[in-house]
């Protein structure tokens, strides 16, 4: 049975989104419908509204969401009806080339639900990264719900869903942190905030945090960050190197996707260190690389896609180290909004007076 509810929309590129009424059809083979009950404002949505992503317009946004299994569809044991799920914009196909390899982190094939949700007027919606959140109710790949324990709230629980999962992904698998190591941060917003976490969870001794905002330095502190770095200071490598002895870092980690600061995380690095790239770049956006100097100080440059994690396995342990203290969700909130108030925190975001900013739809 069709249900009616309520979702962000985006209907052009560059054009505020607003609340409309949505239907959403029942869950087909493999699926689910969840009810969602909050869902983190991501700078990727932004990107979506902007048409930076791409041209598939009207975009139902948000993809960072947690909620409740309502229903399921032909052929679904797991998840069951009232299951409490984080959402994954990835779910390996379990067939793929990787898959098969037994590298599910990277499937060619990730698991979506067929286009279930539409605006009043009849128009299909496109769902942001395969899901779309910022809504009552979303219709996902049933592999896409992964169920964790209710001590991680909604409000906490949904930003796992991605910033959190990525940054701390990067750490503990794309890079492989070693205990006692060095790593510099740069960008310290929602993702960057998650990799300082990651590295403290890691027994870094040396976390340095990279901003030009004095209040993303302070929340980096606040998360683990040994060491901080305004950028508008000064040359941000020659203070790292500095603060490492004339070494440069083990492992650096660029988490805003431009290419000087990208250039800046290489040289951070000491021998044979290795950089991680997890912001998204525009596609315009090129690279003058020095490749004699590359060569010369070795190491590695890496890509983390999704933190390269497994959310079956990663959302469960990420929820249960916010219930034992060891990862701070609670501070990661900066503010809990309304569908409603989804548009100013757009622009709060833009403005960086937030690390997230997260919706929450109470229990009717």
């Amino acid at each position: 049975m069709t249900i009616t509810g309520r979702g962000v929309v985006a209907r052009r590129a560059g054009e505020p989104a607003h609340v409309e009424e949505i239907l959403i059809d029942p869950p087909g083979p493999g699926e689910v419908l969840v009810r969602v009950q909050a869902s983190g404002v991501c700078h990727t949505d932004l990107h979506y509204k902007l048409g930076s992503v791409g041209n598939d317009f009207p975009y139902l946004l948000g993809h960072e969401g947690a909620g409740i299994v309502e229903a399921v569809g032909e052929g679904v044991t797991a998840p069951a009806v009232g299951d409490y799920v984080i959402l994954a914009w990835r779910a390996p196909c379990g067939n793929c080339r990787f898959c098969a390899i037994g590298q599910p982190h990277l499937c060619a094939a990730s698991l979506n639900a067929e286009p279930r949700m539409r605006t009043a007027d009849g128009v299909t919606l496109s769902p942001a990264l395969g899901i779309g959140t910022f809504c009552t109710h979303t219709v996902v790949a049933a592999r896409q719900a992964v169920p964790v324990s209710t001590e991680c709230p909604p409000v906490q629980a949904c930003l796992i869903g991605c910033g959190v999962m990525t940054g701390i992904g990067a750490v503990l698998y794309t890079a492989s942190v070693r205990r006692g190591s060095t790593v510099a941060v740069f960008g310290c917003g929602g993702v960057g905030a998650s990799v300082i976490q990651g590295a403290r969870i890691a027994h870094a001794a040396k976390i340095i945090a990279v901003d030009i905002a004095e209040n993303k330095l302070n929340w980096a502190r606040e998360f683990g960050a040994t060491d901080l770095v305004n950028a508008r200071d000064g040359d941000p490598v020659a203070a790292i190197k500095e603060l490492t002895g004339g070494n440069g870092v083990d492992f650096s980690f660029e988490a805003i996707g431009r290419p000087e600061t990208l250039l800046q995380a290489l040289w951070a690095r000491d021998l044979a260190g290795t950089c991680v790239l997890i912001g998204v770049p525009d596609p315009t956006m090129r690279l003058d690389l020095p490749i004699q100097q590359f060569f010369g100080l070795g190491g590695a440059l890496r890509v983390s896609w999704y933190g390269d994690c497994l959310p079956s396995r990663d959302f469960p342990m990420l929820a249960d180290w916010y219930r034992r203290g060891d990862l701070d969700l609670d501070r990661a909130v900066t503010r809990v909004i309304t569908l409603d108030e989804t548009e100013p925190a757009f622009e709060a975001m833009e403005r960086g007076e937030t690390l997230r900013s997260v919706v929450h739809l109470p229990d009717d």
